[in-house]
């Protein structure tokens, strides 16, 4: 479903993402954890475009994202992408933030994108409150949000960049169980997180990255029983405990 061939990108003269190469079947769960500035945001970000690369190739099925000729508006539509702080129109409704771009990219009638977004809404437990703005909602319910809007969407493929880590401690769990049912369900995922304790329960891999390089990528029981690199054992010793 996603496959990363030999990733390089560059800032300027500073290299974050060296020669990343990985994929993602259909269902898979896969967790890609590391320390800060290890360059796990930048690599979920080039998966759906919104970060060019100048080295390699991605693909999300047959389609290529680094192919100029790409619509990467028609793909990003397939593509649910969930960031770290909601990116919720303040100025809109819940509701109408879930019913937008199923009018404007889909094609949907208003009343089809209404009833999407109410089963969805429904769904992650936030149906009482279709008709308020962002800002009277807690950041955990925000974030539920941010994850019915993707869905809205029909992705083939949902993306979560460090969904929790904005959060109070005491909302961290509304969110994850919001995201362990998607897995149970057989979505595609790719999350960047440290929540380990997500990752021994869904993921299907987990991929360990330091210095912008790709320097585990292994099956969860591989990498929390026995991790093959010096530097992610003392990351799990810091992280676990």
């Amino acid at each position: 479903m996603i496959t990363l061939k030999n990733i390089s990108k560059w800032y300027g003269r500073f290299q974050v993402l060296k020669d990343c190469t990985t994929q993602v079947e259909k269902g898979e769960v896969v967790v890609v954890c590391g320390p800060s500035g290890s360059g796990k945001s930048t690599l979920i970000k080039t998966v759906n475009g919104l970060e060019p690369v100048q080295k390699g190739k991605i693909f999300i099925g047959d389609t290529e994202i680094t192919s100029n000729s790409t619509n990467l508006a028609r793909l990003r539509s397939r593509v649910g992408m969930v960031f770290q702080h909601f990116e919720l129109f303040p100025h809109l409704t819940i509701l109408k933030n879930l019913t937008l771009a199923q009018i404007k990219v889909l094609g949907r009638s208003d009343d089809e994108a209404k009833e999407k977004a109410l089963s969805l809404l429904e769904r992650v437990g936030l149906s009482a409150h279709a008709n308020k703005l962002p800002g009277q909602l807690s950041g955990g319910q925000q974030q539920r949000v941010a994850i019915a809007r993707a869905l809205c969407m029909d992705p083939v493929v949902m993306l979560f960049d460090e969904p929790t880590s904005a959060l109070d401690p005491e909302m961290v769990n509304e969110v994850l169980d919001v995201m362990v049912e998607l897995a149970y369900e057989g979505m595609t995922m790719m999350v960047v997180t440290h929540e380990m304790g997500f990752a021994r329960k869904v993921a299907n891999r987990v991929i360990f990255m330091d210095k912008g390089e790709i320097i585990e990528d292994t099956s969860k029981e591989q990498f929390f029983s026995d991790p093959q690199t010096d530097r992610a054992k003392d990351f799990l010793a810091k992280i676990i405990h």
